[in-house]
């Protein structure tokens, strides 16, 4: 049951990070689900070495660390495919 939470989790994370970086209309359900969840791990780790809390488990600080590490990851695959 965790693990369908970690997927809504991930695709909303996805989604919204997917609004603010203007990849909406280029990602479909699947890619934000990836992008959340990978974000997720991201944004822990980015807060984890600014010495604040990463994502501990489901609310909504964890979530706003889920999507700044979504924006994050959208801004470096933006940056790489101009590259």
């Amino acid at each position: 049951m965790e693990f369908l939470i970690w997927i809504v989790f991930g695709a909303l994370a996805g989604w919204i990070a997917s609004m603010i970086m203007k990849t909406n209309g280029q990602q479909g359900l699947l890619l934000d689900i990836v992008v959340g969840i990978v974000g997720a791990v991201l944004g822990g780790w980015i807060m984890n070495m600014l010495g604040a809390q990463g994502v501990e488990g489901f609310n909504l600080y964890s979530f706003l660390v889920a999507i700044l590490g979504a924006v994050v990851l959208l801004a470096i695959v933006k940056m790489v495919r101009r590259a």
